[in-house]
């Protein structure tokens, strides 16, 4: 007999949880299992992680509803370990998704975690959940929620960001680049694709740590104004501006882009800010661009999008703690009555990652941009390249387990590597996509975009 079955025997509790897991994930399992008495479950070869629990309550706590969100606190908050490839593992409830169990096996399942102990360790203090108040989008409620997510801290953030300290995926030409070179790469494709010309006057919406600003002034000689609703990022940018002598061309406020008044801008730049805007507000939104932007003038809206409805998705394509995939056009019957309430995707990153955010169709924005008055001139995917970005920085991140702990604590260390990893394995399955979109306010019919491409892939 097994060492795990012997224990089982002993404890009750064991012999449920293996039942569980085992109904679960069944046999074969290519990863391993812990129980929190250091028993393992039997796997398939050389495991690529191992799910640890931590103590007999823990399971309880990873499948209560809605289970994505228990599944994140969960871990979060170290009622369970992962050791090993944490991408393989956020893959798990991808699987747990796609399962076509009936109800009466959802029942069955319901009754026996249930039945499984409730008592644990209590959860330690650390970052806790947003809790926003207000009118959704409305100014002083944005304002939290980007401070929520972005004043965490500069020391954190420093920590496995690039030299430039880009929040964004970066450009890599060839798939091997480091992540500074590709983050390099990555502003000098913007400024190429805004044909900047010295003397020119740009804003910068969502300018983060103001990376993207001094690289156009110092590079193009323009005249940059950042947006930022975040006092960490203001802080940090306008000190880099003032050490590297670029105060006489760039400088970073802390204010919404929609009190900009009558400013007029030659060119716009918005890299990670568009996820924030809210579905219903897009129009706003792109009103608003289209305002500050002169005629003739050009706006790149760099951004996360989801992907439409489709009448019949792939299996096993939702991911953990990524936007909700679309629902099947065709699904019916109690799955599509409680699947939020059971299953809960999105709930996770709508709480502890980015409270409001909302991802939208690439072909719905750029509807409603040309509403606006814009033309759509050029649109890229870069979803591949967001997957090697995100691999990166949770490379760099576990990499500094310990200095990050210290700088911002163990519950936001593992929420961040936890959010980047799911969100890795988004990209890399074509659950969520980023796209660059050139658009431009038309003067008299004529727009500064050049007849072909050739420009930006021309040696510098």
């Amino acid at each position: 007999m097994s060492q795990t079955l012997v224990h089982s025997a002993l404890d009750p509790a064991l012999s449920q949880a293996a039942s569980l897991l085992e109904r679960l994930f069944p046999s074969p399992r290519a990863f391993g299992v812990r129980l929190w008495n250091g028993t393992g479950l039997p796997t398939l070869g050389r495991p690529a992680f191992s799910l640890v629990l931590n103590h007999a309550g823990a399971l309880r706590r990873m499948f209560a509803p809605p289970i994505e969100l228990a599944l994140c606190e969960a871990f979060i908050y170290g009622d369970f370990d992962i050791e090993g490839d944490i991408y393989s593992a956020v893959s798990l409830v991808g699987d747990l998704q796609a399962q076509n169990i009936s109800l009466v096996q959802a029942a069955a399942l319901a009754r026996d975690i249930i039945r499984l102990p409730s008592l644990g360790p209590a959860r330690p203090a650390g970052r806790g959940p947003a809790r926003l108040r207000g009118a959704l989008h409305s100014r002083t409620r944005d304002r939290a929620a980007i401070q929520y997510h972005y004043d965490v801290g500069n020391d954190f953030y420093t920590l496995w960001l690039d030299r430039y300290m880009q929040y964004s995926c970066g450009y890599f030409a060839t798939g091997m680049e480091d992540l500074d070179t590709a983050q390099e790469q990555k502003l000098e494709h913007l400024c190429r694709k805004l044909r900047l010309k010295p003397g020119e006057r740009l804003l910068d919406i969502g300018c983060g740590w103001g990376g993207l600003a001094m690289y156009a002034a110092r590079n193009y000689s323009v005249q940059v104004l950042g947006v930022t609703l975040s006092q960490n990022q203001m802080c940090y940018a306008n000190h880099e501006i003032a050490r590297t002598n670029l105060g006489d061309r760039a400088k970073v406020k802390l204010q919404d882009y929609r009190d900009l008044g009558d400013q007029a801008f030659d060119k716009i730049v918005s890299v990670g800010m568009f996820e924030h805007v809210g579905r219903k507000h897009l129009p706003e939104y792109f009103a608003q661009v289209y305002r500050l932007l002169k005629p003739g003038g050009l706006f790149l809206n760099h951004g996360i999008s989801r992907h439409a409805p489709v009448a019949h998705p792939a299996s096993g394509e939702a991911a953990l703690c990524c936007d909700p995939p679309p629902r099947s056009a065709g699904q019916t019957g109690w799955r599509k009555l409680i699947e939020p309430y059971v299953l809960g995707a999105g709930t996770f990153v709508w709480r502890y990652i980015f409270p409001d955010g909302e991802l939208t169709p690439l072909s719905e924005a750029n509807t409603v941009a040309e509403a606006a008055g814009f033309e759509v001139r050029d649109v890229e995917n870069l979803r591949e390249h967001y997957a090697l970005t995100l691999r990166q920085w949770v490379n760099r991140l576990e990499a500094r387990r310990t200095e990050a702990i210290k700088a911002a604590g163990e519950v936001t260390y593992r929420t961040w590597r936890l959010y980047m990893s799911a969100s890795a394995h988004g990209f890399e399955a074509g659950n969520i996509s980023v796209n660059q979109t050139l658009l431009a306010k038309m003067q008299a019919g004529k727009s500064s975009v050049p007849l072909t491409r050739a420009d930006l892939y021309a040696p510098g």
